[in-house]
């Protein structure tokens, strides 16, 4: 169980009992750590397989751990979406705690909303259901009720697609039309399951003494609705058998009222809990790594002040690629031949993915790779198994199955030919229709399946099974039931939300302009800050070949208006850190004009003493880790604190504000005795240097405090907000030293 882990996936494969977190960086095996270590519980006797519940949010995940769980001899383990448990729960216990049937599941809820609009006096148009269905969901799940919903839009600073009044309507009718037709939707199915363990202790106490341990997979994107169920399943108790995974650097779907609170407090609702942090990347090479470290190194806010280091495990690779393009058109098709040259070179095409912000940007794309004569996939789009060809063919090969000689399949020499014979019936080629849109994707469905059958059929034949045509058929069924689709031989074009948990060789992220990433609808620091996450989410998707483009217009001749991304700034050759970007805080700049000369700190930072990476923003300040020595001058940073709080007395600003605790420890320990020296510290930026410079020297030299304040002069025209600017630039991520300190965000 445990050989082949890495020191860091064997901690947390060896750490069974009371709660544990882990911190897990993009490609940083987090699936084969959590799997190994509930495998390495079942096989020591710790856990009994019937008790564990493994909990994450796509089937397709769920579907992975079982197969990985199955592999390792772990069976017996739970491992659903968090809507698939509770539905499961809700089904055998409404009986007991309700009485009568379970109301019937409403899988999709768009018509009902639109029926809802219309009972409400609302005029809606198509394109706007999606909005106020997104709406409905996201008060559901931070579990705001139709009346409170105006007030709790305003609070959040959440953008409404419309009068929030109308849509507070549209959401007391919707509740009200399932009340009457006797049906639920997703969000129910956590609600009513959460409800009923709360309000019956005994069955509450019958699931927990069924499941006894959990893991959650991303943990990041945990909603307030989701973590209320969690509670009751586990007890909510500080020593509960909990073990949460999650990467707050990943957090892309706060608009959905998910939040990585409960991740980064963690520790303070669980005091005793085991904290491993797993940041050696198995998945992209350094120059990958790289560029995905000195994106986050920009960041801010709380996400920001937990990021991970990542450190590259593998072979030196290619530099990403940076282009700019004089229109759209353009970018698409010249992507499309650096794709056809990647093929050309042995990459496979579903190895190649196109990431772009909005799904709107795919039909250039889709044209591109058509026109040259290249397949491709829509990934996030439909379920595979969902598609109407898919399940119209699935009709088809099960009745020639059940048929036996069939005389569509009595001359196929194989199992891949039968499958053919049985899809030609419906249009099925052995090459590809000319052009993109709803044929070729039809087309490529199918194919997938033909593949499916010779992959099958080798499979078997290996094993020394038969693989005929109703053997394929159940094994259809199977993944059909467990959503785990065959690979689409084609370059993936997605969106960026849908390349989440996937990765690919060769990585294009296209139309990065200011205005879509980020986009204009994020106004907030928050939300411009998720917007970087959600490239940093597409930057670690790739293995070895990484390239970002952008277009200067949307059309041939156009006006060449269009800026590259904020993020690329200090990134890109030529550009430098923080541009400004006009509108100042928040909207068009997403916070302070940067200084040029900023040092973004981008490789690893090792423990002065033992060596260790450093993850932790104060260990990365003081450049060792908090358990090892401090060879600290205590005299030294009393002087510094008693002078801090003479400065900010006299400025009327917090003192951290001058300096944090932080940024005086790590002065303390190195006693810079030159300017160029002091500058290195993390925390003192080209403001304070030129400020409070001569000032520090003077303490660092055993000068004192007093005199060292008299001789310091202010700078004309600086403000408490320039200065907690300059901390920030050069310590995105720091936290304060003093609990009672709030952060330079919050100032």
């Amino acid at each position: 169980m445990l050989a082949g882990l890495d020191p860091e996936q064997r901690s947390v494969a060896t750490a069974l009992h009371g709660p544990v977190c882990v911190l897990a960086g993009a490609g940083t095996g987090k699936t084969r750590a959590i799997t190994h270590r509930i495998a390495y519980g079942v096989r020591s006797g710790v856990f009994q397989p019937q008790q564990v519940l493994a909990v994450t949010f796509t089937a397709r995940a769920a579907g992975e751990m079982r197969g990985r769980l199955r592999q390792l001899g772990a069976d017996g383990v739970q491992a659903r979406t968090f809507h698939a448990a509770a539905l499961r729960q809700l089904q055998y216990f409404w009986p007991r705690a309700v009485g009568g049937e379970v109301p019937r599941l409403l899988e999709r809820k768009v018509q009902l909303v639109a029926e809802a609009a219309g009972r409400s006096g609302l005029r809606v148009q198509r394109t706007e259901l999606r909005d106020l269905t997104g709406e409905i969901e996201w008060a559901k799940v931070t579990q705001i009720v139709p009346d409170d919903y105006p007030v709790a839009v305003v609070k959040s600073g959440r953008e409404a697609p419309r009068d929030p009044a109308e849509i507070a309507r549209v959401y007391a009718t919707y509740e009200q039309t399932k009340r009457d037709r006797n049906v639920i939707d997703f969000e129910d199915v956590l609600l009513l399951t959460a409800a009923i363990l709360e309000d019956r202790p005994e069955i509450a106490e019958r699931v927990r003494a069924q499941y006894r341990h959990f893991t959650v997979d991303e943990y990041q994107d945990v909603s307030p609705l989701q973590q209320r169920l969690l509670d009751q399943w586990t007890g909510g108790g500080a020593g509960a058998s909990l073990c949460v995974v999650g990467d707050a650097s990943q957090t892309i779907y706060s608009f959905t009222g998910a939040t990585p609170d409960y991740l980064l407090n963690f520790r303070i609702k669980h005091p005793d809990a085991t904290v491993v942090k797993l940041i050696r990347d198995y998945r992209s090479t350094p120059q990958v790594v790289h560029l995905a470290n000195g994106l986050l190194a920009q960041a801010r806010g709380e996400a920001a002040r937990h990021r991970l280091e990542l450190v590259s495990q593998r072979p030196a690779g290619p530099e990403p690629v940076y282009v700019e393009y004089a229109d759209e058109p353009t970018e698409a098709e010249s992507t499309a031949h650096r794709i056809k040259e990647l093929l050309a070179q042995g990459v496979r095409a579903s190895e190649i993915a196109v990431l772009f912000r909005t799904n709107g940007q795919s039909e250039v794309y889709e044209q591109a790779l058509a026109d040259l004569g290249l397949s491709y996939q829509l990934k996030g789009a439909e379920r595979f198994f969902e598609r109407p060809e898919v399940r119209e063919a699935g009709l088809l090969l099960r009745g020639a199955a059940r048929a036996g000689s069939d005389p569509l399949t009595a001359d196929a020499p194989d199992l891949a030919a039968q499958v053919r014979a049985v899809l030609a019936t419906r249009g099925f080629t052995a090459t590809p229709p000319a052009g993109s849109g709803a044929v070729r994707e039809r087309w490529e469905s199918l194919a997938a399946l033909v593949r499916l059958a010779e992959e099958f059929e080798a499979a078997r034949q290996a094993a020394g099974e038969p693989g005929d045509l109703a053997a394929y058929v159940a094994e259809l069924d199977a993944r059909a039931a467990a959503q785990h689709a065959p690979a689409v031989e084609g370059v993936t074009l997605a969106s960026l939300h849908a390349a989440k948990g996937l990765e690919w060789d060769a990585v294009f992220l296209v139309g990065l302009t200011e205005g879509t990433l980020p986009i204009i609808y994020a106004k907030t620091d928050e939300q411009v800050e998720e917007e970087r996450r959600l490239l940093y989410v597409g930057v670690t998707r790739a293995r070895e070949h990484l390239s970002l483009s952008w277009a200067l217009s949307r059309s041939p001749g156009g006006r060449a208006s269009r800026k590259p991304s904020r993020f690329l700034d200090g990134l890109r050759p030529g550009s430098t850190a923080g541009a400004a970007r006009g509108a100042g805080r928040g909207g068009a700049d997403g916070g302070a004009e940067r200084s040029a000369g900023r040092r973004a700190p981008r490789g690893p930072v090792k423990c002065r003493v033992c060596g260790r990476t450093l993850t932790e923003a104060v260990e990365r300040k003081l450049r060792r880790c908090e358990d090892c020595p401090s060879q600290m001058d205590e005299g030294l940073y009393e002087r510094l604190r008693e002078w801090r709080s003479q400065r900010a007395k006299e400025q009327a600003v917090p003192a951290y504000v001058i300096f944090t605790d932080a940024t005086l420890m790590a002065i303390a320990e190195d006693a810079p005795s030159t300017t160029g020296e002091l500058s290195l510290i993390s925390g003192v930026g080209a403001m304070k240097l030129d400020k409070y410079g001569a000032a520090v020297l003077s303490l660092c030299a055993g000068e004192d405090p007093g005199q060292a304040s008299a001789e310091a002069e202010d700078l004309p025209g600086e403000t408490a907000g320039d200065l907690a600017a300059d901390d920030a630039e050069q310590a995105p991520q720091e936290l304060s030293g003093e609990p009672s300190e709030p952060s330079v965000d919050q100032s």
